[in-house]
């Protein structure tokens, strides 16, 4: 295989970027996913500032102008119509006018507008914006913390797999039995004729997914209820752990901008859901573990949401426990990170979540292993994920054994993700 200069790899993933720009928003691909999604979005805005950074700053202000009145901010915004993807508005019916799910995603709006704002190179212009976003992003979390914690926990809860954004994880196998599959009525997927069933998820899952959307449409979405009457109610450790990042990044970035409330509050939530999120750290597998509210119990699962935390100001010895349980994973694997522990009798190299590596999630966990002081292993992650690269292309996810690329083609933000890890250096 010859070797792609950075430079050209650099300029393939400006074309990735350009390619599935609508001008205010990105879609992630064309024909699989033709609409914005939530944490798509905030984390190409990321590889955008290293081309435009008036760009990077429109992608954000267009994904919370759809912000919901409650405060929540919506897992995709349909702004034109197209019948290429299933569930479309009118499965979801939430009413905006503006057409938008009635679930949310995970919480990297914060990160991604402090990392914009300590790396701009136009302050004035970055001053403006972060001010302006900064108070839907302090509502954004404070909903979380009202609707999916009722009983003040300091974690929240996912009430329907997709706004982990790890769809099909093995997090989810125990849990999904609780949701039935009755009454759901004939459907058809559009995912699969965009890529191979094999990298999907399964038909039984995709019932239980509709059948939790048509149960929160009964409700008219009124998140006051949704959380109690799901009976799939999750406590992640990834996607807390990410929240919690996004409230610490919030809480410094306003008390730089003079927001001392939205400080204080942002700073609180982190504190407190850092405290808590220790109680999911499972001594057997050495890293973090959801749990189930339905059932009260952890769920014993070896995925990466429990390796996600690294991102969170976790201490020190839970930071070097994970960076040894990510070194493990790769002796049994080409290419990190893998999305399910390899030795795991439920892994499965190409389905979606249940195993492929996905460079937004390396990224993640590379950027807190460097906060940890861990930067062996970040530096690893960072030179498979070129690898993978120049392998495979720009794919949605790839098969950590192979290296084959699956899902998606020309993928939004795996080129933002190559973007930030051939420049991020020259930002030190």
């Amino acid at each position: 295989m010859t070797e792609i200069t950075k430079d050209t790899l650099f300029q393939t993933a400006v074309d990735v970027l350009h390619l599935n720009d609508r001008g205010t928003y990105t879609v992630p691909t064309s024909g699989l996913y033709p609409f914005q999604w939530n944490w798509d979005s905030c984390l190409v805005a990321l590889g955008q500032r290293h081309v435009d950074e008036a760009r990077a700053w429109k992608e954000l202000e267009t994904l919370f102008a759809h912000q919901w009145d409650d405060g929540m901010v919506p897992h995709i915004v349909f702004h034109e119509m197209d019948d290429g993807y299933f569930p479309g508005p009118d499965v979801w019916k939430t009413g905006r006018s503006t057409p938008t799910t009635g679930i949310t995603q995970p919480a990297v709006a914060g990160f991604a507008v402090n990392r914009l704002y300590e790396h701009a190179k136009d302050k004035t212009l970055a001053i403006e914006k972060a001010q302006a976003l900064l108070h839907g992003i302090d509502r954004w979390h404070s909903w979380f913390y009202h609707y999916r914690d009722p009983k003040n926990t300091g974690l929240v809860a996912l009430i329907h797999p997709w706004e982990a954004g790890r769809d099909n994880s093995v997090d989810w196998d125990d849990p999904f039995d609780s949701v039935p599959t009755d009454g759901i009525g004939a459907y058809q997927r559009r995912d699969t004729q965009h890529a191979s069933a094999e990298h999907r998820p399964t038909s039984e899952q995709y019932d239980r997914y509709l059948w939790l959307v048509q149960r929160f449409r009964s409700l008219g979405w009124d998140n006051q209820q949704l959380h109690d009457a799901s009976p799939f109610q999750v406590v992640d450790p990834g996607f807390n752990a990410l929240l919690i990042r996004s409230c610490a990044d919030i809480s410094a970035l306003a008390e730089t901008l003079g927001e001392q409330e939205i400080a204080a509050r942002n700073k609180a939530f982190a504190n407190k859901a850092l405290n808590a999120l220790d109680g999911l750290w499972s001594d057997r597998l050495n890293q973090y573990v959801c749990f189930d509210r339905v059932k009260g119990s952890t769920i014993e699962s070896p995925s990466v949401g429990g390796l996600i935390p690294v991102v969170a100001p976790i201490p020190k010895e839970r930071a070097d426990a994970i960076a040894a349980r990510i070194n493990e994973w790769g002796e049994r694997c080409q290419y990190l990170v893998p999305s399910h522990d390899p030795a795991d009798a439920s892994f499965d190299s190409k389905r979606y979540w249940r195993g492929p590596s996905w460079l937004i999630v390396n990224y993640l966990i590379a950027d807190g292993l460097r906060n940890a002081g861990i930067h062996d292993v970040a530096a690893n992650i960072e030179k498979q994920s070129l690898k993978l690269i120049q392998k495979s292309g720009f794919a949605e996810y790839y098969d950590p054994i192979s290296g084959e690329p699956c899902g998606g083609k020309t993928f939004t933000w795996t080129a933002a993700m190559v973007l930030e890890f051939l420049r991020t250096s020259d930002d030190a």
